[in-house]
């Protein structure tokens, strides 16, 4: 590639190429490219190296050169390879994304069209999504292929904002790279000469970010931001870039943006699944049974939006079934509108499940489904798979059938509108259900009762706290709602049509995702033992060990002081249940065999079930396909990740929700009762709201205190005070950090003394009394 110099040039640049020649071939480079790379494309040598390294700082200088000196490119263009962050799609359902390492100086991080990976290539990458990160190998696009811009007009998911650069970037995924399981999120804190710093949102982080001048996204002084970190040395101040401004964080209309934001919980759909719900073709008669004239019922929360599920019961006419019942359970069927494949279900696949908070719902499926064509709105109607399952008079179950059906939905009721019409205060709307519908569905929830009672399924007290809000979006009060037996009904049917599920699909040879529940671990059921020694309880051998034990532990709990107590220990014992192709049977509901088939619109699992179903029984189109056969796996391992994202999701925008509810009641005194122990101090929750919060060792007096961990106890070895999981408490709130959902509190009662030694030889801490909080 060797030159003959120009007149115009100096005697040291001559045989140097020029920066368009230099520019030129990092462009068709393959790999990296540094000094030494371009000096033996052109033949470079002796002293003109010294003239290129020249030639090079000034290209750099002037903007057209990026990079380090051992890996240079055109500024505004990626290396041969690079991590990328997936962002959304495009209007053609294709993945795009951006460099996760980028300089702000060479302007906007580039969009990447990412090509979709072969399934028989790579199966690992099959699944990608928006928030997912990956190796790839980068692919500049040439002017030729311009004309692939055209119709790429990207989502709001993807990045665009009406002014969308074209796609000059392709890229190949080489390998996918761990998720981060949180986002970077902060509070902003601006600086007078520009620039500021961002204060973490968990306050166990004490580190905080620098924020140069003109990184900081227009976020304003107080704002809640997503960030980035940026690449620093070793020795240099962590610096960050603020990518989105999310707001006020004290505001409780955005507070549920915190967890979205945070867990990266894909809140919008592309407009290419969003053109799909307008090309759905209606359901015909082809396949189903007609159960119009049914008067299935649906039984939901008084506030529900979407109805999934409905159920129906009458007696059994059969003679040789005397005193037995018929249920049906009919359930939206999801799989006619979305299919396998489709842009809908790729979507679903990569949510997992509805996300519930109290201000919102971020939905697995758009409302065009979830709310309209697979809700089973009253009077209207609606396809469906449905199980016809016979019990006899002690609710053991006979047999049962599926169908794919049409119905028409005779009534929407609210768990409370159900139970007052049979405690003997109907509606007008109840009243004409009452003997009918009503009371043949309690007649055989009585006989499910009965067997349920037989079987012995883990019985534990798990009330669940509700945050009511206002109509301007703040926190209203706080509730637990009452159980009813409506509740224990329709959970009790759904549980019978999921075993129904699972039973068909083994006898039919078909692959499904189980739900499962593993038995406790051992370290956990040591643990529990260890606990049940100081309250005189015994737990049965391991390999004898089913939910009826945990059951008669939690019986003879109840004529214990603090009942809670036990009950919150043989929770925290309990494994966690997930999805799984693989069935190693439900322990908690001792059950051998289960699967979710009774909720498709707000968790894939049960699409998964009812796709296995429709292919198992032959009911038509809509199937599970032989491509998802291989994938089954790993989509259980996705939607169990995503479960528990959501979980956590939920339970800290509660927790952020009742933080700034009780922001301006500093200073105020609450009853409580510890939630946990551990040697840093105690967790609490207030008994009116169910707020959890902290206090700490310096709340507790002037004494060595011993962390008993089998007995879940903070014992002082000089006064032998003694607090414990489960006590009742009286505390008073020192401090509210809704962005974190954080509270802290000290401690005003005493706690008892003499019902528990410490161990001999453990060192306690000492806390002077003068750094009591409140007393300084």
């Amino acid at each position: 590639m060797a030159r003959k110099p120009t007149k115009a040039e100096k005697p040291q640049d001559r045989g140097l190429p020029t920066k368009e020649q230099i520019l030129e071939f990092l462009a068709g480079y393959q790999g990296k490219a540094g000094k030494r790379e371009i000096a033996r494309a052109f033949g470079v040598t002796g002293g003109a190296k010294i003239a290129l390294k020249r030639r090079l700082a000034e290209m750099a200088a002037e903007g057209t050169l990026a990079g380090s000196k051992k890996s240079l490119r055109e500024t505004g263009t990626l290396p041969p390879s690079c991590v990328l962050e997936i962002t959304g799609r495009d209007a053609d359902g294709d993945l795009v994304g951006k460099p996760v390492e980028w300089n702000a100086d060479e302007g906007e991080r580039p969009l990447v069209r990412i090509k979709t990976p072969r399934k028989a290539q790579r199966e690992d990458l099959d699944s990608l999504g928006p928030g997912d990160r990956v190796l790839a190998e980068i692919t500049r696009l040439d002017d030729a292929r311009d004309d692939a811009n055209d119709d790429a007009t990207l989502d709001d998911e993807a990045g665009g904002d009406g002014d969308t650069p074209p796609i000059r970037f392709e890229a190949k995924p080489l390998k996918r790279l761990a998720r981060d399981s949180r986002r970077l999120l902060g509070i902003y804190r601006a600086h007078e000469k520009g620039g500021g710093t961002i204060e973490p949102i968990n306050r166990k982080e004490l580190k905080s970010w620098s924020i140069l001048k003109g990184d900081d996204g227009g976020a304003a002084d107080g704002d809640l931001v997503r960030f980035d970190l940026a690449r620093t040395g070793r020795f240099t101040t962590p610096r960050a870039r603020v990518l989105e401004s999310l707001g006020n964080p004290n505001d409780e209309r955005k507070i549920s943006l915190i967890a979205i934001h945070t867990y990266g919980i894909p809140d919008d759909f592309p407009a290419s699944a969003l053109a799909e719900t307008e090309r759905l073709a209606p359901p015909t008669m082809a396949h189903r049974t007609d159960l119009r004239d049914i008067p299935l019922v649906t039984i939901d929360p008084a506030d529900a939006r979407d109805h999934d599920d409905a159920v129906y019961a009458e007696p059994d006419h059969d003679p040789k079934n005397r005193g037995g019942h018929v249920v049906i359970v009919a359930i939206a069927d999801v799989a006619h509108y979305v299919r396998p494949s489709s842009k809908l279900d790729r979507e679903a696949q990569v949510r997992g499940n509805s996300v519930y908070f109290p201000d919102r719902v971020v939905p697995m499926l758009p409302e065009k489904i979830s709310n309209d064509l697979c809700s089973l709105r009253e009077g209207e109607e609606r396809p469906c798979l449905a199980v016809r399952m016979t019990f006899d008079a002690t609710g053991h179950k006979k047999g049962h059938r599926f169908e794919r059906a049409m119905m028409r939905s005779a009534a929407k009721l609210s768990y409370q509108e159900a139970q007052a019409a049979i405690d003997g205060k109907p509606s007008d709307r109840t009243k004409p259900l009452l003997k009918t519908v009503l009371e043949p569905l309690w007649a055989a929830y009585k006989a499910l009762c009965s067997a349920r009672d037989k079987r012995g399924p883990l019985d534990l007290d798990l009330p669940e706290r509700k945050i009511v809000l206002n109509d301007k979006g703040h926190v209203a009060k706080v509730v637990i709602p009452e159980r009813l037996d409506a509740h224990r009904l329709i959970e009790e049917m759904m549980i019978q049509a999921n075993v129904a599920a699972a039973e068909t699909l083994e006898l039919k040879k078909t692959p499904l995702v189980y739900r499962v529940h593993d038995r406790p671990s051992k370290e956990k059921l040591k643990a529990l033992r260890d606990f049940l020694d100081t309250v005189d309880m015994k737990l049965p051998l391991e390999g004898q060990l089913k939910s009826s034990a945990f059951n008669a532990i939690l019986a003879r709990a109840k004529s214990l002081p603090v009942p809670e107590l036990v009950n919150e220990i043989v929770l925290r014992s309990q494994a966690q249940a997930v999805y799984d192709p693989e069935n190693i049977g439900h322990f908690g509901l001792n059950l051998a065999r289960y699967a979710h088939f009774t909720s498709p619109i707000r968790r894939y699992a049960d699409l998964i079930v009812h796709r296995a179903l429709i292919r198992a029984l032959k009911l038509g189109d809509g199937g599970l396909t032989d491509d998802e056969l291989p994938r089954l796996a790993d989509v259980a391992r996705q939607i169990s990740d995503a479960e528990r994202r959501a979980m956590a999701a939920e339970r800290e925008t509660t927790d952020r929700l009742i933080a700034a509810y009780l922001a301006d009641r500093i200073g105020a005194e609450f009853d409580a009762r510890i939630g946990g122990v551990t040697r840093a101090g105690l967790f609490v929750r207030l008994k009116d709201t169910g707020a959890d919060g902290f206090i700490p060792m310096s709340s507790l007096g002037a004494d060595y205190f011993n962390h008993i961990e089998e007995a879940h106890a903070l014992v002082g070895s000089r006064t032998g005070v003694t607090y414990r999981l489960g006590d009742d408490v009286r505390v008073r709130l020192l401090e509210a950090v809704p962005s974190a959902g954080a509270l802290r509190f000290e401690m005003l009662s005493e706690g008892t003394r003499g019902e528990l030694k410490p161990i001999k030889g453990f060192r306690g801490r000492r806390v002077p009394r003068n750094r009591r909080p409140g007393r300084r």
